[in-house]
Order: C-alpha cells, then structure tokens, then sequence
C-alpha cells in the first residue's frame, strides 16, 4: 500500500470531526463510521465538502485502507471490536488514557503500558500507529500557529505503516515527527497529559503544541 484516499475515522466527537474536515479539505475520502441508530450531523458532513458520509462502524473499516480511532480512551478497546474481523489495515490510535483526580489530569495506562500495545495484542490484525493524540482537536482542523506546522508523533513497530500515515500528516498541514517503535506510544500517552494539565491545570489554555527545535 504505498498511497491512499479512503479514511475511515471512528468518532465523530471534536477530535474526530475536526480530523476529518482537514482530511477531507485535503482531498481525501472519509467514512465516519457510527454505531446502529447513530449518525453525525448535516452540518458536518458539508464541512467535509462533499468527501464524508456516515456509514457503520464495520462498514467503515471494510472500505477504508486507513482507520483512526477518535473516540475517548476508555472506548477504544470495544470501538475497535465493532470494526469487525480485519487484517493487514492500519489503525491510527488518536486515544489517551486519562484520568481525573483533584490535582489534573493522571495517566491511566492499561497493563500493555499504553492504549495503542493494548490495541495491537488484542486485536492483532491491525497495524497500528500512535499519533495525532498530543495537542487539542483545535490543531486536527488546523495544524498551525503563525505560520509554523504543529508537529504529530508517530510510533510504530511496522515502518511501512508509519511512513503512510506520515505522509498523510504531511499533506494535511502537519509536520510529522518519528517516535520510534510502539513501546514509544507509552511516551505520547504521557506527553498527552501534560498536554492536557498544561492547557486545563496551567492555565496555558488550548491553542498550545509542542515542536521538536532543531540546532543546524
């Protein structure tokens, strides 16, 4: 698979809805897929230019050559079981798992140490990358601040996968950055909540991301 323009994304919450209108704007073809009796609003859909329509969650993963997964972390496992029986797509986990507590945001890691290793055991038929889950839905609709590209982290043990979606991130305005194997997604995961306090807690508020400065 060395390009594609069929996406699906599962979740069509702010996170989801945003990715898929950059998507969409950037040529591409979106599939938002939703549970029986579901569906997504007309208001998004012509956001979407024409390119989107809300289909069923299998029939989503069986039509697109990509899937992201856009719903909270705590869904992820049960989202990604309703896509059905599928082998050889790519996964892209959007998802974080976090926690509240009095003090902010926590890490609620699962015993695979991330959401994305807990998705690729489980469900071993996908290819999954971690990415796009460490900046707000604000940066999915529009990946940039004065003029500088927010950079997305991706991690991922299949480096065909990667460099798909990387080129994926790169025509969508991002600017992609390598994190190395999915033991990494732990990494984003982590980053991801410091995102989250640093916008919430810190008062820094939601038009912030983090870029990798590089000394030529």
């Amino acid at each position: 698979m060395s390009q594609t323009s069929k996406i699906a994304i599962i979740g069509a919450g702010n996170v989801g809805a945003s990715l898929g209108i950059n998507l969409a704007g950037h040529g591409y073809s979106i599939r938002f897929g939703v549970r029986e009796g579901s569906g997504v609003s007309d208001e998004l859909l012509k956001k979407c230019q024409g390119r989107a329509e809300a289909i069923h969650v299998s029939a989503a993963a069986q039509w697109a050559d990509i899937v992201f997964l856009a719903v909270p972390g705590e869904a992820a496992r049960e989202a990604v079981r309703s896509l059905g029986e599928v082998k050889g797509k790519i996964l892209v986990d959007c998802t974080n798992p976090v926690a509240w507590g009095s003090d902010g945001p926590k890490l609620a890691s699962p015993a695979e140490g991330s959401t994305a290793a807990m998705l690729a055991t489980a469900f071993p038929g996908w290819r999954v990358v971690k990415g796009f889950s460490t900046f707000g839905s604000e940066f999915h609709l529009n990946p940039s601040v004065g003029g500088t590209s927010v950079d997305v982290q991706l991690a991922s043990d299949d480096a065909e996968a990667k460099a798909l979606v990387s080129s994926i991130a790169t025509k969508a305005g991002f600017t992609p950055v390598d994190a190395g194997p999915l033991r990494n997604a732990a990494l984003l995961e982590s980053l991801a909540v410091l995102w989250i306090h640093l916008a919430v807690k810190g008062g820094q508020g939601r038009q912030i991301a983090f870029k990798l400065l590089k000394r030529e």
